[in-house]
């Protein structure tokens, strides 16, 4: 078939063509240089093997959404276009992004927020003075100088600078706050003082994403070379898209940290960790990019095995790196390591069997690990994790629900429900007694809606509360009565069909449903079933595409 006579199946078909010319390419003799290369075409192909499909889809949305505004405006229905306004311009950039070519979205987009950023910067240019630098108090003002290490006009997470600063030592834990709520305070006070904004919805009440304007950088970086109480780390930035660490010179430097800020192909030599090395603290390898879409992948896991005579590390991030297969048994020799991501290696199936050497983990980050099976033995006895995420329940799962109650300092908790996972009876009952839990999330890889059924007892703690692929049609089958889901609900995907019992969602202020096919949601009668509802986000459920509302 020509790859032109059906675009639905031309990447398939190409697909096929490769495997069979590799296969030819071997029987003639092996190159594995080239053979690389074949298996890099082989994995592009893969992520975008529905790439037509989805185009025809995001066709079909742009077109309809088109319609409905062209009908309101038709109709002259000035009260729907005005309550809805917000949410049809941002469902029509959503759409349209998903169309266009990146380069010419960015450019739609600078002149789509030309006069708005005209206007922020006029604010901040009137307001971000000397006199509002001197009121930051240190700690504030040194976390600020640490976010000059990423580029001009990045798009920043905010979890990931509080780690960023745990890692630098610049927030500790005291006996009133963890390092993380300290981490919140700098946050506030750098919004608070103008360094930073915000980036994403303005109606939404939490900021999980910001940016440093060009010209409020320009300033700060003014400010730090007059400012002679900070003492800047000896870091190394990783910042060419080909690598190969430890081919740096750094005689005569002895490294704390390394950051990689635009790395996309990372290799390391053989006996990489010099003696200048061995001191690191931060090792921070992975994805910082908000974005999934930024690759980062490494020649071999061996460099792996070497990070056993760092004996001094605490921070080590690995998070969406390809071709990491297996964590190393070594890994646990690394007794001073406070924060280990994981996140979102793809490719990772195999951990240490046992870590609970590890006593000084606080963080341990797992999540989107899709082919990992088995949990390590030995997490319960992590006293000091205050965030676990990715903890995997199956039928291999070495310890269960109830176990982790020993940890005491817990405050994040992230669950996947597994294919096959056996749960034992009152085992998601035992959540209550997580008496410090403030921020919990289940998510569920099993459609079956038996999986449901899980009698959760929420803790009086918790404080956010997120559902993803839950695969019930209601919240009783699910929760504990007489239970109060907590002020913020997040729901992601599944089968939820109904809003009810209504006593169980008595608490919600922040409410944010997607992806819900099977659920209609009547968005003005919601204050009967959210009396203190001060905001809602929906996208895609049954009756809405998008919407976005603030209740006064």
């Amino acid at each position: 078939m020509s790859i032109r006579t059906n675009k639905m199946k031309a990447v398939a078909v190409l697909l096929k063509e490769l495997m069979t010319a590799r296969s030819k390419f071997h029987e003639r003799g092996k190159d594995e240089s080239f053979d690389r290369k074949l298996e890099k075409l082989r994995l592009d192909l893969s992520k975008i093997k529905d790439v037509f499909v989805r185009v025809k889809k995001n066709e079909e949305e742009l077109l309809d959404i088109l319609a409905e505004v062209y009908g309101h405006l038709h109709k002259l229905d000035r009260e729907k276009l005005n309550e809805d306004m917000d949410g049809i311009c941002e469902r029509i950039r959503d759409s349209a992004h998903n169309l266009l070519p990146k380069d010419a979205f960015n450019m739609l987009s600078k002149m789509e927020d030309h006069s708005s950023e005209e206007l922020v910067q006029t604010h901040q240019k009137k307001s971000w003075t000397a006199e509002d630098f001197n009121l930051l108090g240190l700690p504030s003002r040194f976390c600020m100088f640490s976010l000059l290490i990423f580029p001009e006009n990045a798009v920043i997470r905010k979890r990931n600078a509080i780690h960023l600063w745990i890692e630098e030592g610049l927030i500790t834990n005291t006996e009133k706050k963890t390092a993380e709520e300290k981490g919140e305070d700098v946050i506030h006070d750098l919004l608070k003082f103008k360094v930073i904004v915000r980036y994403g919805s303005t109606k939404d009440p939490i900021v999980d994403k910001f940016q440093i304007l060009p010209h409020v950088r320009s300033q700060l970086k003014l400010y730090l070379d007059g400012d002679s109480e900070y003492i800047r780390p000896s870091r190394l930035l990783l910042d060419r898209k080909k690598v190969t660490v430890g081919g740096v010179d750094t005689k005569n430097v002895t490294l704390r940290n390394i950051y990689n800020i635009g790395a996309s192909y990372l290799n390391f030599g053989p006996q990489w960790v010099s003696d200048q090395w061995k001191n690191l603290e931060v090792l921070q390898l992975g994805r910082w990019q908000d974005s999934p879409l930024h690759h980062i992948e490494v020649g071999s896991e061996e460099f792996l095995r070497e990070l056993r005579t760092m004996k001094l590390l605490k921070y080590l991030s690995l998070r969406g790196i390809s071709r990491i297969f297996e964590l190393p048994s070594s890994i646990v020799e690394l007794e001073n390591l406070e924060i280990l991501d994981l996140k979102a290696c793809h490719n990772l199936e195999t951990l240490p069997d046992d870590i609970s050497s590890m006593k000084s983990l606080t963080h341990l980050i797992m999540s989107e690990c899709s082919l990992l099976e088995v949990m390590p033995k030995g997490i319960e006895k992590l006293t000091n994790l205050q965030v676990l995420k990715g903890f995997l329940i199956t039928e291999k799962t070495p310890c269960r629900m109830s176990d982790l109650v020993n940890l005491r300092k817990l405050r994040r908790l992230s669950i996947n429900i597994g294919s096959e996972a056996m749960i034992k009876d009152g085992e998601f009952s035992s959540l209550r007694n997580f008496l410090t839990l403030k921020h919990l999330k289940i998510s569920w890889s099993v459609s079956d809606p038996r999986y449901s059924k899980i009698g959760v007892i929420l803790p009086i703690s918790l404080t956010k509360l997120h559902l993803e692929c839950f695969p019930g049609k209601s919240f009783e089958e699910c929760f504990t009565l007489p239970d109060l889901i907590p002020c913020e609900l997040n729901i992601t995907g599944g089968k939820l069909e109904t809003m009810s019992p209504q006593a169980l969602l008595w608490n919600v202020e922040i409410l944010r449903l997607k992806y819900l096919k099977q659920l209609n949601v009547d968005i003005n009668n919601l204050k009967t079933f959210f009396p203190w509802l001060t905001y809602i986000e929906i996208k895609q459920i049954s009756n809405y595409s998008y919407i976005e509302h603030v209740y006064l």
